[in-house]
């Protein structure tokens, strides 16, 4: 039985996977079974930031694995609390709770709102339109993406969601009784949109009147992907709490929420707690992968190719107005918006070498690990350019066969 047969018999059929069976990977490649090279401009969704195989974080790895693999959160554990510390100096923020994940960092920052907002009879959580902030029920009833939530009504009561960049919704719906603000400052399943400067600035203003909570979800933004450590210091704000997870785990499974200092006390002993939440060999992992970002300045390079890359493809989309949209992004996290839709786009990527994805119907996100360099970006604008002058040719062929 083939791979492809095996995983439809014994896994739920709930992903639309890649025709690709990976063998291994290394840098910024992936290499399938049949030894087929690819550049990986997905980067596993935002998690490998140093893409594949980095020696530094096997290293780390197999270290801890050698020490204890897992030791529950009951006792003292070095690796845990020497990336908390860490997490905590680069960040500013006061302290951190690990997680397991993005939706879980989530499901965490909930409750911190909830539980602050208790004392004053506050509950309601707003969220913005186009929005993804997990699968879990409490991240899913935030999240407003229709194909997500459809069938699984009904939510958790007092959230709502205001529409995106929409300075006059914001003022209307946000009241005394409002509690938090859950923000991707950069929307990366709605399509890598960029809040706008004057919605922050009137959420800030209105978070000092009504006095409630900002939570920045930096899960696919965070961690230098935009150039910054988090994507809302290109707006110069400090959230109250800011959710972290894909990449600081080095590629295993970890995730957290980072709380200043005024909300240290919220969560005591009892109220909050999770089996494998920062897990030793994760936080190993994530230790050794903030150590190496931070060293090599990671923040000045991503500055650098992202701005290089974006001029490469505002030049491509230049010489295809009538195909691409708009062209947008911070750092290494960008969006191509095509004016249909993007999957056969994607497809032909891939077929000649290059992942990436489409997501919200028509946009090309682009994710590469923060090591890329320029070579790797010419070799994208140059098979994209291939990709769209194939579609566009048999698109042609395909009106003269209707017409003919």
């Amino acid at each position: 039985m083939n791979l492809h047969d095996k995983e439809k018999q014994f896994l739920l059929q709930t992903y639309k996977r890649l025709p690709i069976e990976i063998d291994h990977a290394d840098g910024v490649y992936i290499y399938d079974k049949e030894g087929r090279r690819y550049l990986d401009f997905l980067g596993g969704i935002a998690v490998n930031a140093l893409g594949y195989n980095n020696s530094r974080v096997k290293s780390a790895i197999m270290a801890q694995v050698d020490r204890y693999m897992h030791m529950s959160n009951m006792f003292y554990m070095d690796a845990q609390i020497d990336l908390a510390e860490m997490l905590c100096n680069l960040s500013g923020y006061s302290k951190v709770f690990l997680t397991n994940s993005g939706t879980e960092a989530i499901e965490g920052a909930i409750k911190v709102a909830r539980k602050w907002g208790s004392k004053e009879k506050k509950a309601k959580l707003f969220a913005l339109s186009n929005s993804f902030h997990g699968r879990t029920f409490g991240a899913l009833s935030l999240t407003d993406r229709p194909k997500y939530r459809q069938g699984f009504e009904p939510f958790l009561p007092n959230v709502d969601h205001i529409a995106f960049n929409s300075v006059d919704e914001l003022r209307k719906k946000i009241d005394g009784s409002t509690t938090a603000v859950f923000i991707e400052f950069v929307q990366g399943e709605g399509g890598v949109n960029l809040v706008t400067e004057e919605f922050v600035r009137e959420l800030f203003s209105l978070k000092r009147k009504h006095k409630f909570l900002v939570v920045a979800d930096e899960i696919q933004t965070g961690i230098y992907r935009t150039g910054k450590l988090f994507s809302f210091e290109h707006y110069g704000v400090h959230p109250d709490l800011v959710t972290v997870a894909k990449p600081i785990g080095g590629g295993l499974p970890l995730g957290g929420i980072l709380v200043d200092s005024s909300l240290e006390q919220v969560l005591e002993y009892g109220t909050h707690g999770t089996t494998f939440g920062g897990n030793p060999v994760s936080c190993a992992a994530g230790l050794a992968t903030l150590k190496e970002l931070t060293e090599k300045h990671i923040d000045q390079h991503v500055t650098e190719m992202g701005n290089y890359f974006r001029q490469r493809l505002v030049e491509f989309k230049s010489r295809h107005e009538n195909l691409v949209s708009e062209v947008r992004g911070f750092g290494l996290m960008v969006g191509v918006e095509f004016r249909t839709e993007c999957g056969e786009i994607v497809s032909r990527l891939m077929n000649n070498g290059i992942l990436a994805n489409c997501t919200n119907g028509n946009v090309v996100r682009l994710l590469p690990p923060l090591i890329i360099e320029r070579e790797h970006i010419d070799i994208f604008v140059e098979v994209l350019e291939k990709a769209v002058q194939s579609t566009i040719t048999d698109s042609q062929m395909k009106e003269r066969s209707l017409q003919n």
